[in-house]
């Protein structure tokens, strides 16, 4: 069953959704990342456990929304890698967002089954969003969203 679109929303977030917000979508996403390094359709649908037909049909809505491209590997028979383009690439803070979240209210008391090292600094961290003007972090208390000038005022849109 084909759920509402949010394709007539105002809201960046609702836009976001109208892309990436099906069932397994994320999850394809973060495979094409990299961190289990896999890209083609077979190591996808085995590491997943999903179906190809719903694959296929994930794959060809992130290839139409320009979030991922498809490059072959194998010309007989014909065979392709599935690759982030840069569009992709930014939703590296929602997958990390995700994880932070599941990694503080969704595991237990075992812990986070992925740690995250940081290669530059040769440490294992959490990602964190900051201000891309100062450097502080941003959390629910330091940011408050106001509508922009092509907007009718409104208020504020976060408590």
């Amino acid at each position: 069953m084909r759920r509402k679109s949010f394709a007539d929303f105002d809201c960046s977030i609702a836009q976001t959704l109208e892309v990436v917000g099906e069932w397994w979508t994320l999850l394809i996403v973060r495979d094409l990342f990299g961190f289990k390094g896999r890209n083609r359709f077979e190591q996808m649908q085995e590491e997943l456990g999903i179906s190809r037909n719903i694959l296929k049909e994930r794959l060809d809505g992130l290839i139409e929304h320009g979030v991922v491209e498809k490059r072959p590997y194998q010309d007989n028979p014909p065979r392709y890698e599935y690759h982030l383009t840069q569009k992709g690439k930014d939703l590296f803070p929602v997958i990390m967002a995700l994880l932070n979240w599941g990694d503080k209210w969704a595991t237990g008391p075992e812990g986070p089954p992925v740690l995250l090292h940081h290669t530059t600094c040769d440490h294992d961290a959490r990602a964190v969003q900051v201000c891309s003007h100062c450097g502080e972090p941003f959390t629910g208390r330091t940011v408050e969203g106001r509508d922009a000038p092509r907007v009718q005022p409104r208020g504020r849109l976060f408590a």
